[in-house]
């Protein structure tokens, strides 16, 4: 292997948002105040490595309330939010339950209350199977909403009522616009959010990306591969010109031999990321070469949100 100095451009922002800050925050907070153990429904953010951490403090992951063993034991939901059908359940069986759904997802979810209650069908721009989908969709009856992921889904929509679209807070800005611009064209009446659904990260660290991509010959994003906004990254990084960018999760082994060759690399996280896994990554390269970091920050970020009244 070579040792020559590999430049690393690092983008900031990068890792943690303020919806995943919070999500953790309540569970360990929730922990200290209840005890363990505590049932969390789904991951509550997508990384495993913030899983297996708040698993040792005593949290239990569930799929469905039904898993749950002693429902005298507080539930948390996740930051991707929930259908209300759960929330239903949840109270029906007497679950002391705690939402810990982003507040900009929540903002969808009101968004699309609001549209159905003004008569519209909803268009919502996302991605199946995602739980952040299933979790909107779930706040009105399904036959008022309707997913789409791509410009081709949009040219198969045909509706006798009014229609507002939202969006996925995770998505790629680029595509989204793309998809976006034909729903106006098509459908000149369509009602919009009074601002973008896409969340303050997840264009930021876009952003970032878009940056430091054209001057790397490989470029990584840290992030679990169920994680919407670190999978969006890397298509950001290949769009932008580094077609070498690819998704480094926890079992992911690193393409060292091929990194060792490179004179500038570039490094990013996903918004559930933690900045442990960065640092690891770049301890790995170091024990190779000499490296050189320079972080490129495009804003500060600053958004808090609070915790929920029960927790204080």
């Amino acid at each position: 292997m070579e040792n020559k100095e590999i430049k690393i451009f690092l983008a900031a922002p990068r890792g943690f948002c303020a919806g995943v800050v919070r999500a953790i925050n309540i569970v360990e907070k929730a922990l200290k105040k209840y005890g363990s153990p505590i049932y969390v429904r789904h991951e509550i953010v997508h990384n495993k490595h913030v899983v297996d951490d708040l698993k040792k403090k005593g949290a239990i992951f569930v799929e469905k309330l039904s898993e749950i063993k002693d429902f005298s034991r507080p539930v948390i939901f996740s930051a991707h939010g929930v259908p209300k059908i759960v929330q239903t359940e949840a109270e029906n069986k007497k679950i002391f339950y705690i939402d810990a759904i982003c507040p900009l997802v929540t903002k969808v979810h009101r968004e699309a209350e609001r549209h159905y209650k003004n008569g519209y069908k909803i268009i919502l721009i996302g991605h199946k199977g995602h739980p952040e989908v299933i979790g909107t969709m779930g706040q009105i009856p399904k036959e008022n909403i309707q997913l789409i992921e791509t410009t081709e889904d949009v040219k198969k929509i045909e509706s006798d009522k009014p229609l507002a679209y939202v969006t996925q807070t995770t998505l790629s800005v680029d595509d989204t616009k793309a998809i976006i611009d034909l729903l106006k064209l098509k459908f000149p009446e369509i009602v919009g959010p009074i601002k973008e659904d896409i969340c303050y990260a997840t264009t930021n660290r876009q952003f970032a990306v878009k940056q430091i991509a054209p001057l790397c010959e490989m470029f990584f994003v840290i992030g679990s591969e169920n994680s919407s906004n670190s999978k969006r990254l890397v298509e950001v990084a290949k769009k932008s010109g580094c077609k070498k960018s690819q998704l480094i999760s926890f079992d992911t082994e690193l393409p060292l031999s091929d990194i060792v060759k490179c004179s500038k690399i570039g490094l990013a996280s996903g918004a559930s990321a933690p900045e442990k896994l960065v640092q690891d990554f770049i301890t790995k390269i170091k024990n190779l070469s000499k490296v050189k970091i320079e972080e490129i920050e495009i804003i500060k970020e600053n958004t808090t949100f609070k915790l929920p009244i029960s927790l204080n």
